[in-house]
């Protein structure tokens, strides 16, 4: 291949991951202009479009979206190979993005920051909505770093490493109806269900139980962030069951009974989740490291607390 079209091919791989000429051209600290040639001489060299403007963006030919299939993971594996093979955190100046609930971010984020500033201060860490749909895409098309959640998806390109499991609890307001004593399935299936969903689809874990036992529940409301949940069942006479892991601030639990489901629901496994093309990027290695090991030990201060409080928690 002749050095001309491999440089086409750099920054193609930055148009596509992009999706736009402007951003790819600060990417790759070239000037607009001569980005958009490169366009031009893609254009002339592969026989194709390539890209269609659609508002602001612009949208990639059926053969685009082929020929990247066919070179991202090439270009990968090149790039980690020519990469520094040494992160020194202390005159770092890197940007890491990772994919998180606002669960996560709450139990993660300020020790984290607090690391950054003894550690890399130069480091900057932007945290961006996790999406059971989108994530995967998200890291493949390299618009994140690293994402925490469900390993939902999963092919050769994506690397995983397990974190922690968590269970449910039911929580209600303390002076609901069925509070203060265990509920029967019954009176589970006929309430009024609040449900946390990032998708916005009204169907969760426990629904997907209950589709197996012919039964259904009403789900009246539907929130996209975890912190709402608390509010929301002190002022009203919703149910919802929560996962262990969002009922880590000590403020949740504040008007609220929290006691065990009328079923038996498998625990959610949560994974720290990358691309393959940073297996040897020795800065997301670094973050990714310092990522698995607080959150780790947030999670095993967050159980220890939960057996102190047992004797005085009210749980059915």
């Amino acid at each position: 291949m002749k050095t001309q079209e491999l440089q086409l091919i750099y920054i193609f791989d930055a148009i596509m991951t992009e999706r736009s000429v402007t951003r790819a051209a600060e990417r790759l600290s070239m000037t607009q202009p001569a980005v958009s040639n490169a366009v031009s001489r893609m254009r002339d060299i592969w026989k194709d479009p390539l890209f269609v403007r659609n508002g602001r963006n612009i949208e990639p030919t059926s053969y685009a979206l082929s020929l990247w299939d066919q070179v991202t993971d090439p270009i990968s594996t090149l790039s980690s190979a020519v990469s520094a093979t040494k992160f020194d955190p202390s005159t770092s100046r890197r940007r890491f993005r990772v994919a998180v609930t606002d669960v996560i971010v709450e139990m993660l984020w300020s020790p984290l920051i607090e690391l950054l500033e003894r550690e890399a201060p130069g480091v900057d860490l932007h945290a961006v909505p996790y999406s059971r749909d989108r994530t995967h895409d998200d890291l493949r098309e390299a618009h994140i770093d690293l994402a925490v959640g469900r390993l939902i998806q999963h092919d050769h390109s994506v690397r995983s490493s397990w974190l922690l499991e968590t269970g449910y609890v039911l929580a209600m307001r303390s002076e609901h109806p069925l509070a203060g004593r265990p509920i029967t399935m019954e009176e589970y299936l006929n309430a009024r269900h609040l449900l946390v969903t990032l998708s916005g689809d009204a169907h969760g874990s426990i629904d997907r139980y209950l589709d197996q036992k012919a039964q259904s529940r009403r789900i009246v409301a539907t929130v996209n962030h975890f912190s709402m949940v608390g509010q929301m069942l002190r002022e009203t006479n919703l149910i919802a069951a929560v996962p262990e892991l969002a009922i880590q601030n000590g403020d949740f639990g504040t008007g609220l009974w929290l006691g065990n489901l009328p079923l038996k629901v498998d625990q959610t496994s949560l994974y720290l989740v990358w691309h393959g093309r940073h297996d040897r990027d020795p800065g997301v290695i670094w973050i990714r490291d310092h990522i698995e090991r607080l959150l780790r030990e947030r999670w095993q201060e967050i159980q220890a607390a939960s057996l102190r409080a047992l004797p005085t928690r009210q749980i059915a």
